[in-house]
C-alpha cells in the first residue's frame, strides 16, 4: 500500500485497521455501483457499532442489509431507506438510530467533507423537522438552513469501473451516483474495481477521481443485482 502503487491483493488488507465505532462512507445508489465485496468482508470480519452514511441502506440480504443482520450498524445517515424491511423493524424497535437528511444535503455534506468546507446555507428543509435547532439566514430574500459538513470517514468505500494502479478511477454512467464525493471524504479510502490498468492507459479527461484521494485499490467481481426489474407484459 506504500508509494504510487495503491493495488492491495486482498480484502483483509483493504481493511486493514477497521474497527468497532468507526464512521463509514459507503458509495451507490440503490444497488448501483455499491462496493459490495468490501461490504461482505466487513460483515464476516464482524465489527460492529458502525455509523455509516450511504444514499440508503441496500436491501434485505444484500449491500449494508448484510451489515444489519448482525446488526452491525448502529447508526445510519441516509436519504432513502424503504426497501430494507429488516432495516425498518429495526428502527421501530429502537435498535438502530436513523438521521434522514435531504439527498441533495446529504451529497453536498459528503462533498462539503472531501472539500474541507465545514459548512454551507441551504434552502432544503426551511420550515421543517430538518431545519430545527440550526441556524437560518435571508439570502436575496429567501431563508437559508446552515448545514455542516460530515467529519472525514475512518474508511470511505466505493466502487468504480476501471483504475489504473496509481489509483486513478472511472466511474460508468449512474454508477457514478455518491462514489466520486466520497472517495474524496475519507481518512482512508478503499476502491474496488472491475478492472485494473497501468498508468497511462487511462485517458486524463476521463478519470472522475484523482488517484491521490484513494489509499488501496482492489479489483473485484460483481453481482451487479437489478433491484426493481420492470418489463413489458
Amino acid at each position: 500500500m506504500g508509494g504510487f502503487n495503491k493495488v492491495v491483493k486482498s480484502y483483509d488488507e483493504a481493511l486493514a485497521g477497521l474497527r468497532d465505532n468507526m464512521f463509514l462512507m459507503v458509495g451507490g445508489f440503490g444497488l448501483c455501483g455499491i462496493p459490495e465485496n468490501l461490504i461482505k468482508k466487513i460483515q464476516e470480519l464482524g465489527v460492529r457499532g458502525l455509523t455509516c452514511v450511504s444514499n440508503n441502506a441496500g436491501v434485505d440480504g444484500f449491500g449494508l442489509g448484510l451489515l444489519l443482520e448482525k446488526k452491525q450498524i448502529k447508526k445510519m445517515i441516509s436519504s432513502y431507506v424503504g426497501e430494507n424491511a429488516l432495516f425498518e423493524k429495526q428502527v421501530l424497535s429502537g435498535e438502530l438510530e436513523l438521521e434522514l437528511t435531504p439527498q441533495g444535503t446529504l451529497a453536498e455534506k459528503i462533498r462539503a467533507a472531501g472539500a474541507g468546507i465545514p459548512g454551507f446555507y441551504t434552502a432544503t428543509g426551511y420550515g421543517t423537522l430538518i431545519a430545527e435547532g440550526k441556524d437560518v439566514k435571508m439570502f436575496n430574500g429567501r431563508p437559508y438552513v446552515l448545514e455542516t459538513a460530515y467529519p472525514k470517514a475512518d474508511f470511505a468505500l466505493v466502487k468504480a469501473w476501471k483504475a489504473d494502479t496509481f489509483g486513478n478511477l472511472v466511474f460508468r454512467k449512474t454508477a457514478a451516483n455518491f462514489n466520486p464525493m466520497i472517495a474524496t471524504a475519507g481518512k482512508i479510502t478503499v476502491a474496488e474495481v472491475e478492472e485494473i490498468v497501468q498508468p497511462g492507459e487511462l485517458d486524463p479527461d476521463s478519470v472522475h477521481v484523482p488517484g491521490i484521494y484513494v489509499d488501496r485499490l482492489i479489483k473485484g467481481t460483481f453481482e451487479k443485482r437489478i433491484e426493481q426489474r420492470t418489463i413489458k407484459k
